[in-house]
């Protein structure tokens, strides 16, 4: 079976979308195909099982959250 999916991270401006966008592609290169374009960030996440989506999924999420917290508190300095 194969899976294949679409996440879409909107963000307030262009500057956080390419700096969370250049940060995680370190780690996406080859494995996730993505794109940004202005302030969103395109992720096509494809899978042979349901479990390795999800887990694919759930690290590029937790990725994000990471980076957003970081340009959230740089933004405050």
């Amino acid at each position: 079976m194969k899976i294949n999916g679409e996440l879409t991270l909107k963000y307030s401006n262009s500057r956080s979308c390419e700096t969370v966008f250049k940060s995680l592609e370190i780690d996406n290169k080859n494995f996730i195909e993505s794109s940004y374009n202005d302030n969103e960030i395109t992720y096509n996440i494809s899978s042979e099982s349901l479990g390795s989506f999800l887990t694919t999924v759930d690290d590029l999420i937790s990725s994000e959250i990471v980076a957003e917290k970081i340009i959230i508190a740089t933004e405050d300095d």
